[in-house]
């Protein structure tokens, strides 16, 4: 089979060439797991709206390839001067160009639209294929630009694309990368010829610009456990481990290669070691907390595009708290929630509901509370009028997290992680009241934001549904910790 090649498989081959030639030769063996829906549709929507950055635009419809190209040559010909998504092909080397700017005589510009608010490296071969692909289709292309999201911009009244987007002209870095994009090109079409799969060592590549779905087929020999089942392990010291012949967790035991931390998940693994308690530790953080006692958690999502007056790219927007307290010892459990309806900038009616629902010098509990306290401090900032309640429940914030992180608590289940969704199952295995697989429609947090953001398209009926998902998915979360605490208050 000949090598067709896009941008999207060409950026593909410059991270692993083998991860093309798996695509290729065997699609099936593909985790699609590693595929963000969110942040694919955050892609789709962030580049429907850029084409709109320098005015008035023609788009080229997506379907057939021909059709793509026989309508880019007629609107190039027409002396068209915003072109999206105009396609072109050469040597079977195909692109879309996400805005093209057309000065007629063959002369064009081109704008890459990336959703991120920084420019990486693989951007730069991205654009600069495109490049590479115009330049042998005969046209002069005159610039190269990144047009990449401004997370300083703060949106006030209408959205400004002019602001929201910041275009960088990387013509230069695009010319200095030709000669290596053709010759990768060439050694392309060879290295995709073979017939015998090609050998690759795992490294830096298979996680980085973005996760490799095949990862778990090219470690299929491997071990398992191994050492990227090392929860608490940087992969920097998965591959020095690696140069050293190291990756059960037999040779890592044997080499004494890891820290406590690492070196406790291997050990609980190998030997189903009883759980590690130190009451000491526990105990003298559960006599930091006193009654009454609150239970805290947050949702939020992040628009890539602000939807709000004084809020930007990217910003963590709470729509959604569930709360459980006690409030004495012996008492009973209570609680409230808010969720906000999606149209209207939810922080406002979030921040007063927190001030009803929390009072003032109470000890509240939240699980990895810095996500907590800094949304907290964000809405105190965003009004002044809520702000001393608002700091004084910030302040007041302890971190159920605390035993578990410092590993006054664990076992094998665990496998080496202190967050809550490994440790509720490692302390409940067989409650199904417990289990966040029971629940309907939503799961967890992405889901959470996904879904908050979707309701904003749902009809009626469809949006009280969900909404009723995302009530009891949060309501767990707080249930989830009260059980947490309720095991430490029996241990400590």
């Amino acid at each position: 089979m000949g090598l067709y090649l896009s941008k999207s498989r060409f950026c593909s081959a410059v991270q692993c060439p083998k991860m093309l030639w798996l695509k290729q030769n065997k699609p099936e063996e593909f985790d699609d797991e590693v595929m963000d829906q969110n942040v694919l549709n955050r892609g789709s929507m962030v580049g429907d709206l850029a084409m709109g950055l320098f005015g008035p635009y023609v788009e080229v419809p997506f379907g057939d390839l021909k059709e793509m190209l026989r309508e880019t040559d007629r609107l190039l010909e027409a002396g068209t001067p915003i072109i999206a998504e105009a396609s072109f092909s050469v040597d079977s080397n195909f692109c879309s160009v996400d805005i093209l700017k057309n000065h007629g005589n063959g002369r064009v510009e081109i704008y890459e639209v990336k959703s991120s608010t920084s420019i990486s490296d693989i951007y730069l071969y991205d654009a600069g294929y495109q490049y590479y692909v115009l330049d042998r289709c005969g046209y002069t292309v005159e610039k190269v630009c990144l047009v990449t999201i401004d997370n300083t911009y703060v949106r006030h009244g209408d959205l400004e694309l002019s602001k929201l987007f910041a275009v960088t002209d990387v013509t230069s870095e695009i010319l200095e990368k030709q000669v290596e994009i053709s010759e990768y090109i060439d050694m392309l079409r060879e290295y995709m010829e073979q017939t015998d799969e090609p050998q690759r060592d795992i490294g830096a590549h298979c996680f980085a610009p973005y996760s490799c779905g095949f990862f778990a087929y090219c470690t299929r020999d491997w071990p398992h456990p191994n050492i990227f089942d090392i929860a608490s392990l940087q992969n920097r010291s998965r591959f020095k481990l690696m140069d050293k012949g190291i990756r059960s967790f037999e040779e890592v035991e044997i080499s004494n290669a890891v820290n406590d931390k690492c070196m406790l998940q291997v050990q609980h693994e190998l030997h189903d070691l009883p759980d590690q308690i130190n009451e000491e530790g526990i105990r003298a953080f559960m006599d930091t907390l006193s009654y009454p006692l609150y239970f805290l958690d947050f949702e939020s999502f992040q628009p890539a595009v602000p939807l709000y007056d004084n809020s930007s790219p990217y910003e963590q927007i709470v729509f959604q708290y569930s709360l459980h307290y006690i409030p004495e010892e012996g008492g009973e459990l209570y609680h409230r929630e808010f969720l906000a309806y999606p149209g209207e900038d939810p922080r406002r009616a979030v921040a007063e509901h927190l001030c009803m629902d929390i009072p003032r010098n109470v000890c509240v509990l939240a699980y990895n509370m810095g996500f907590e306290k800094g949304r907290i401090a964000a809405l105190a900032r965003l009004y002044p009028d809520l702000e001393e309640h608002l700091m004084n429940i910030h302040g007041n914030i302890k971190d159920l997290m605390v035993p578990f992180r410092s590993k006054d608590y664990y076992n094998r289940a665990m496998q080496g992680s202190y967050s809550i969704k490994y440790v509720l199952p490692a302390l409940f295995p067989d409650d199904p009241t417990l289990d966040y697989h029971n629940l309907e429609g939503v799961h967890n947090g992405a889901e959470a934001s996904a879904v908050f953001e979707a309701m904003m398209e749902m009809e009626p009926s469809q949006l009280e549904e969900y909404r009723g998902h995302l009530l009891r998915y949060c309501e767990l979360d707080t249930y989830a910790m009260v059980k947490v605490w309720e095991s430490l208050m029996n241990i400590g």
